[in-house]
């Protein structure tokens, strides 16, 4: 357990390097470039925002076609395969496929303007489907819809709402207008939401119709220079054009699939350089020369150097942080506390003079997680599938492996309470040779006993051993906190602050051991009496002198000092409450052992009526379904509640975090990892 120790690196070099240097950087991925050093009368930053922005449509145009490719062609690949992580490529076939740039980017216009193409061709179809459904009731009309009449007629053609016969038409007409019998109606097609008709007058009375219809509510029909069945076969067949069109736009696309990884590594080519020009922008520099500063680990920067060196002429300053300087933090484990650096960062990084807490809380972590789990079937799941992924996928991407790799070490540790605990799919061992093989229930009980006791049979004693394994873990914290004071120097402060809390909270519970009723309600059959409990005295008022003397050291009076360190004191109901939260180890194993014991009692009920194929088959479907809900809902609550007793009640005691996590200049690609020997 180790918080990485650092250096703080400076960089001057030529103007013209800085881009081959930026980019060595980048691919090294173990620099914290500083992107806030002040400017000064001869260096200065420079607005390269235009170039970046640049950099960023590319990127933007590229990802769009990549979407486009997804849509009309996807990509092969299980449901495993995102597990693979990004492809990795040496910097020569990086350097030469670069070469291919100018090409891809016209490719990936060609396939957005293909894609836009194909969307205007599909979205006319609609437009064209509803106006040759607005012809349909004039198929049989042998005229033109914009048929005007003649030199000494004129013909209104368009519908009248609602269902009307050629009578009702007239009477309407009658009731509009005088000159209705100068009106010659042809009646098209009635409907109930329209009736369709030509109207035809004398060019002099025109006007009075064209009124007379307004009134009525009429609509001119659909403008159209043929008959309509002459114009329904053309909107057919310009449905049938867009059709085919966007049938040979996607052939074209999904021919175009083959560029695919092409377009990934342009992709990620544009986002290097967006992110090496946003750099570029954040560093000062003369017309000659540059100036980059940040902090390096120490384990690399030797061998950093040493590449520069080689490949620039450059100057290149390696130095102690001082007290004053903003330190990054970078941790490092090994394999079995290393996926938990994922849990700490979450929190927070350690602050100055802290210790890394990966370790020590790897130690109690997995065990919680198991313990509130706690069925071996539920952990071989968890081992056995994150261990397959971890082995099968080795170019996994960093984080996801940490995340699998946690869950291993917890399905590993969830075995072990399992069979200390006597759970394997609950009691499923049990209910099969029940259900199936006719054995007595005493017998059956007895085919997977617990290496340890039951909690399902004796909930007191997995309580208490909740309890003290709260104990143990508090007292681990407060161990932690000594250690940390005594090492940045503050022996007072580890006495005062630790050893006097370890008394106090120590005394109490060997004090509460004393009393008959607590022991007797904790299912223990020793009561503490003679020496140890006069010791149990003792240990607790030194304790309590301690924290009540030196818990409000910091008031300059002494009335001051008491009255804080009384309060201080107080803070014993918080470690009462803090072991009572330990409590949620039995509350949760005993939610996983119950629910796992109802769906093998249902699937024992149903099985056991039925025949016996029959009986087998739906004793494994509830079995199954049953078991995936139990163990998916008790993993998420493991894993909730296994986080919460780390951060709450453990860190509480002597982590404060502050830290700030190590965010090194480096290529945040999203589909290659380009690696350099």
């Amino acid at each position: 357990m180790a918080v990485m120790p650092m250096k703080r690196m400076t960089i001057i070099a030529l103007r013209r390097d800085r881009k081959s240097i930026l980019e060595y950087l980048q691919r090294q991925g173990e620099v914290e470039i500083d992107r806030d050093a002040p400017e000064d009368e001869f260096y200065h930053k420079i607005d390269v925002s235009g170039s970046r922005q640049i950099f960023e449509k590319n990127v933007q145009l590229l990802d769009t076609a990549l979407s486009v490719l997804a849509s009309y062609a996807p990509e092969g690949g299980g449901l495993l395969s995102s597990l693979d992580g990004r492809r990795i490529l040496s910097l020569e076939e990086y350097e030469s496929a670069l070469s291919k740039r100018d090409k891809v980017m016209e490719t990936a216009r060609k396939i957005i303007s293909l894609q836009k193409d194909d969307a205007e061709a599909k979205a006319s179809v609609p437009k064209l489907e509803i106006t040759k459904e607005s012809l349909a009731p004039w198929k049989d009309f042998d005229l033109p819809l914009d048929h005007k009449g003649t030199k000494k007629t004129a013909a209104y053609i368009g519908t009248l709402p609602g269902e009307m016969s050629l009578e009702d038409i007239y009477v309407a007409l009658a009731g509009v207008s005088e000159h209705s019998d100068r009106f010659d109606v042809n009646l098209i097609a009635s409907e109930p939401q329209q009736t369709c008709v030509m109207i035809v007058c004398l060019r002099e009375d025109a006007q009075d119709l064209s009124e007379a219809l307004h009134r009525l509510g009429f609509a001119k029909a659909p403008s159209s220079s043929d008959v309509p069945a002459q114009e329904v076969s053309r909107i057919e067949a310009q449905i049938a054009r867009a059709g085919a069109q966007s049938v040979t736009i996607a052939q074209e696309i999904a021919a175009l699939a083959e560029h695919r990884d092409d377009i990934k590594l342009i992709r990620d080519y544009f986002a290097l350089r967006a992110d090496k020009y946003e750099v570029i922008g954040e560093i000062n520099q003369s017309d000659k020369v540059f100036i980059l500063t940040g902090y390096v680990t120490a384990k690399v920067a030797p061998k950093l150097e040493s590449a520069l060196n080689d490949k620039y002429d450059i100057i290149l300053d390696l130095a102690d942080p001082t007290e004053e300087d903003d330190v990054p933090i970078r941790l490092t484990n090994c394999g079995y506390a290393w996926p938990i650096e994922g849990l700490v960062e979450n929190y927070s990084m350690p602050g100055k003079g802290e210790i890394d807490p990966s370790f020590i809380t790897s130690l109690f972590y997995y065990i919680c997680f198991g313990l509130m789990l706690s069925d071996a079937a539920y952990g071989f799941i968890l081992a056995i599938a994150t261990g397959i992924c971890i082995l099968k996928f080795k170019n996994m991407e960093s984080g996801l492996k940490r995340t699998l790799s946690m869950f291993f070490f917890c399905g590993v540790w969830t075995i072990i309470a399992g069979f200390v605990f006597g759970s394997f799919f609950g009691d499923s061992v049990s209910s099969i040779a029940q259900t199936f093989f006719g054995v007595d229930k005493a017998a059956a009980d007895g085919l997977l006993p617990a290496l340890w006791f039951n909690p399902l049979n004796d909930p007191i004693r997995m309580l208490t051993f909740s309890f003290a394994f709260g104990l143990i873990h508090l007292f681990t914290g407060l161990g932690v906190l000594i250690y940390t004071d005594v090492k940045n120097g503050k022996v007072a402060d580890a006495i005062f602050d630790g050893v006097s809390w370890m008394l106090f909270v120590g005394g109490c519970v060997m004090l509460l051991l004393t009393m008959p009723m607590i022991t007797g309600m904790l299912g223990l059959d020793f009561v503490l009496s003679g020496a140890p409990a006069k010791a149990a005295v003792w240990i607790t008022l030194i304790g309590l002198l301690g924290v009540v003397a030196f818990g409000g050291r910091e008031s300059k009076s002494i009335g001051g000092r008491i009255g804080s360190g009384l309060y201080s004191a107080y803070g014993i109901t918080g470690y009462l409450s803090d072991v009572l939260s330990y409590s949620r180890l039995l509350a949760l194993g005993l939610a996983t052992s119950v629910i796992s014991s109802v769906f093998n009692t249902m699937a024992g009920m149903v099985g056991g009526a039925l025949p016996v194929v029959i009986g087998v088959i739906l004793y494994l479907i509830i079995f199954l379904v049953g078991h995936a809900l139990n163990l998916a809902i008790n993993a998420l609550g493991a894993y909730v509640h296994a986080n919460r007793l780390q951060y709450v009640e453990f860190f509480g005691k002597f982590y404060n975090g502050g830290g700030r996590l190590f965010a090194p200049f480096t290529a945040k690609t999203k589909y290659y990892r380009i690696k350099e020997d």
